[in-house]
């Protein structure tokens, strides 16, 4: 039995699915550390309520989740500026490569041809 070649559409689309396991996965993850931070925090103020220490666990969570939010964005930010920057960085680095390269193949036909011309006179 043979297995088949998942195509590209099937690896996108697995891919994708895989990424948004990951992200839930993550935000999960941050979710119980915010949890067990807040519970903490109400652990060391023993003068709270009941109501009071979840409101104040529920405040803080979700707090902390937005907090957590914005900074990824930030840096979801920062690495499209720092690809953008690369990818321009390269681009100049490639174009001014191309250019060295043309003319050094450029000025090694021109001397072949040179010294084909001067071996061509001497043998006269």
């Amino acid at each position: 039995m043979t297995r088949r070649r998942p195509t590209s559409a099937q690896e996108h689309q697995g891919a994708a699915i895989a990424r948004e396991a990951e992200g839930y996965l993550l935000l999960e993850s941050e979710r119980q550390r915010a949890r067990r931070e807040a519970e903490a925090l109400c652990a060391s103020l023993p003068w709270l309520t009941t109501g009071q220490a979840e409101d104040l666990t529920h405040h803080y969570t979700r707090h902390r989740l937005a907090l957590t939010r914005q900074t990824l964005r930030g840096t979801v930010e920062r690495a499209a500026q720092l690809r953008d920057e690369y990818e321009a960085r390269y681009a100049a680095l490639r174009r001014t490569l191309l250019i060295r390269h043309t003319v050094s193949a450029a000025a090694m036909t021109c001397t072949a041809a040179l010294a084909g011309t001067v071996t061509c006179l001497l043998t006269r």
